[in-house]
């Protein structure tokens, strides 16, 4: 067997718990797992809703017996669990996630869970053509000195950060000025997703860290992910329209996964022809003005800190303010040709 795909050193688990892998079954406790942690952490709950978890786990290529690894005190409580996702295609970033509770941390649980699955995500070499650069990637945030000592500790190197920005609707956001030509409308779900979706692949491609997928799979996936999920309102999915060209999209959910009062912009993007003519601006204070006429007393998106399309400096000049920053990290395998966007 390559070297590469030997097992590596898997931290033990300590003493008095048990581990196995997920199922279906678990998308409850894990979910309130979550919250505990995100309680804990932030003061508030990382999602409001179990479905959300529930849809995350049923995407295609996610094995839940051996892709998710579940920790259990004496009593039969959760209390830690880790993600390796290798849906990707090529599997060339494994997107590693895990948590465990407060109240078990110093004991050795993350260095447990997280050398786990560094050892688990190395299936993705003899996944990846031999030329191909492979490195899990993970995250914590950055106010968590725990998490991020344990992420250094392990070896992994920061690489990136994310900030979650938030704006106050305290009043009637004023009219987007539109570029000439250019309209701003619901989108229609019968006769546009899947413009809707070459328009994200499009805008998506210059920013860091995206790997376009074959359409079939990357079109299915977004559906199941963006629409199947309980937040899905069609009516604050809006598209900025050149005549019968999608120039721009920004897809909203009514209500922030963590705050009801709080409206999310989660996808905005504008393709490349038509930028740096203020319609993503537009686009983000059309929102704005949706969330308001629904009641929202402030808006939320994430963003990259580093955003290769000046993304972080439109947001600020709509007025947001950033609330937490997420730091990325990652741990080479094999160095080789980078797949993934970095840079413009």
């Amino acid at each position: 067997m390559n070297i590469l795909l030997e097992k590596q050193n898997i931290l033990p688990l300590p003493a008095g718990y048990t581990a196995r892998g997920g199922s279906i079954d678990d998308y409850k406790i894990a979910f309130d797992l979550l919250n505990i942690h995100s309680q804990y952490m932030n003061g508030c709950n990382d999602l409001n809703d179990p479905e959300l978890l529930r849809l995350d786990w049923l995407n295609e290529g996610f094995n839940l017996e051996t892709d998710l690894r579940m920790i259990f005190d004496e009593q039969g409580t959760l209390v830690a669990f880790i993600e390796c996702w290798m849906t990707q295609q090529p599997p060339v970033h494994p997107w590693i996630f895990g948590i465990v509770h407060p109240e078990h941390w110093g004991k050795g649980i993350g260095s447990h869970i997280n050398s786990w699955a560094e050892d688990h995500a190395r299936i993705a070499l003899e996944k990846c053509a031999p030329d191909l650069r492979v490195a899990p990637r993970t995250g914590t945030e950055a106010h968590n000195e725990t998490g991020v000592a344990l992420m250094e500790g392990l070896g992994w190197k920061h690489i990136r950060s994310f900030y979650r920005m938030v704006a106050d609707l305290d009043s009637q956001p004023e009219a987007p000025a539109l570029p000439d030509g250019i309209i701003i409308r619901p989108f229609d779900p019968e006769t546009e997703m899947e413009e809707v979706y070459r328009t994200f692949v499009d805008t998506f491609n210059d920013h860091f860290g995206f790997i376009e997928q074959p359409f079939d799979k990357g079109f299915a996936e977004y559906k199941h992910n963006m629409v199947e999920e309980p937040g899905y309102t069609p009516e604050m999915w809006f598209v900025a329209m050149d005549g019968d060209k999608m120039a721009g999209i920004c897809i909203c959910r009514r209500e922030d996964t963590e705050d009801s009062e709080s409206g999310w912009v989660g996808e905005l993007g504008v393709r490349r022809a038509y930028r740096k003519r203020g319609l993503g601006l537009a686009l983000l204070k059309h929102a704005f003005a949706a969330f308001y006429a629904d009641g929202k007393k402030c808006a939320g998106l994430g963003v990259d800190a580093s955003s290769l399309t000046g993304a972080l400096k439109l947001y600020e000049s709509a007025g947001m303010r950033v609330r937490r920053q997420f730091n990325q990290y990652e741990k080479e395998f094999r160095p080789g040709k980078e797949l993934a966007v970095e840079s413009l």
